[in-house]
């Protein structure tokens, strides 16, 4: 287990778990871990989730990743105790919601 952290100087939970899961689901995604990090530490934009007050979606844009020039998304979750990461994704937009930072 990793434990990163983020802009607000929280600590973020990364098993071996979810990054599994991240490389499973979006293979885009392999080897991406510094870009994960980097976008935890200096987002462009923090959104809550419209869905799920406990979601912070954080976003970054990069250039020329393998599926073209997008923003990551890295989705964390406010557990009952700490902060754990649940998914990383590559995406062409940044999603609705109250904007915590940026």
């Amino acid at each position: 287990m990793n434990q990163l952290e983020d802009v607000f100087k929280r600590k973020i939970r990364f098993t071996e778990e979810r990054r599994k899961h991240i490389e499973g689901d979006h293979p885009e995604m392999l080897g991406q871990e510094e870009r994960i990090v980097e976008c935890l530490l200096s987002p462009e934009q923090v959104r809550q989730s419209r869905t799920d007050e406990r979601v912070e979606l954080f976003y970054k844009y990069f250039t020329g990743t393998l599926v073209g020039d997008k923003y990551l998304c890295v989705v964390i979750k406010n557990g009952v105790d700490d902060l754990f990461l649940v998914t990383a994704y590559f995406t062409d937009k940044v999603k609705e919601g109250k904007v915590l930072y940026g």
